[in-house]
């Protein structure tokens, strides 16, 4: 069946340079190992490209010895970016700036936002630049009072989260998100930047690194989320190239492969994974809800099968182990991480 005219490839994209923020990262890894293996040529940023213990499995990938370079590029520092940016055709900002505890909610919001803009801004001197592809999250778009969430609703790329119920619930990196988004928008408006922006709903599968990210290190944040999507990392990464290579891509793309409540979720675990002690039931900020997520767009660019839960969580699991982070089920006797 031939291609529509709207998802064919960019042209001489195939086997073109990319540039990666955040190479280390756990979105940005796949990206890379994805990039690899698919021939295209990889600049990747990180804050220190020495620093083994975090880069190290990036350049065990295959292909990495002869297609992947890692370049120092911080977030906060105007025009870090520059050199990264200006050598490749596409750009993929997954990075964002990492945020202390002791930080205010004025340095995490402006962060997220300026860390944004200065790649933005990096962007803009490329002439050669085809397009900008960005991980935000489906959090700019499901978080809402019940009132503004119609039972059953599916919501769409045209749905924002409210900004006034996150700042109730205190929920500052929904907030940070949603203007980092939007930031970017009104930007690449202004500067006629091709920017396509990708939404994955909560990420799951194994980590390449044998470090735990932030979201992945902190035990029972479950208890924040109330009911929400779920996505295998290696759809992600798919979702991703596909808005880059795909010519008539525009606006936005959730990535979701399921919803799930909180006690679905808890059935799930406890199903899936008895040799350890998953919690009978967590509790939730929300409210009832019964949302959903239309993923017509991202199906539209050819992401046609979504890995289910089963197969994310397992992969999850056996990356956790694998690392270290987790002990072989039959030597189970903590409370399980999820």
């Amino acid at each position: 069946m031939p291609v529509a005219p709207a998802f064919r490839e960019m042209a001489n994209t195939a086997k073109g340079k990319v540039c990666v923020t955040g190479a280390s990262g756990f979105i940005a890894s796949w990206l890379i190992k994805r990039f690899l293996k698919s021939g295209y040529h990889v600049l990747g940023t990180v804050r220190d490209p020495g620093n083994q213990k975090k880069v190290g499995h990036l350049l065990d990938l295959e292909g990495a010895r002869e297609r992947l370079e890692l370049v120092r590029a911080d977030l906060l520092e105007e025009g870090s970016f520059d050199d990264a940016v200006m050598a490749c055709e596409g750009v993929f900002h997954t990075a964002s700036p990492v945020v202390t505890k002791s930080d205010s909610k004025e340095e995490m919001l402006n962060s997220a936002i300026n860390g944004t803009l200065n790649v933005l801004r990096s962007c803009k001197k490329n002439p050669s630049l085809k397009r900008v592809v960005l991980t935000s999250s489906s959090s700019t778009v499901r978080i809402k009072d019940e009132s503004d969430l119609p039972p059953n609703v599916l919501l769409d790329e045209t749905s924002w989260s409210s900004i006034e119920y996150c700042e109730s619930l205190q929920i500052w990196y929904a907030v940070a998100k949603i203007l980092a988004e939007k930031a970017a928008w009104e930007f690449a408006k202004e500067h006629m930047i091709d920017l396509v922006t990708v939404l994955p709903t909560f990420v799951i599968g194994p980590n390449l690194s044998p470090e735990l990210g932030p979201t992945a290190s902190d035990t029972g944040k479950f208890t924040v989320y109330g009911r929400m999507g779920y996505v295998h990392i290696d759809d992600v990464a798919s979702c991703h190239i596909m808005a880059y290579e795909a010519a008539g891509a525009e606006g936005r793309y959730i990535c979701n492969a399921a919803v799930l409540d909180l006690d679905e979720l808890v059935s799930l675990l406890a199903t899936r994974f008895p040799a350890y002690r998953v919690p009978k039931s967590l509790p939730n900020i929300y409210g009832e809800q019964s949302y959903g997520f239309d993923t017509s767009k991202a199906r539209a660019l050819g992401l046609q099968e979504f890995k289910g839960v089963e197969e994310m969580f397992d992969d999850a699991v056996d990356s956790l182990v694998a690392h270290g982070h987790l002990p072989a089920a039959k030597n189970a006797t903590t409370r399980c991480v999820f």
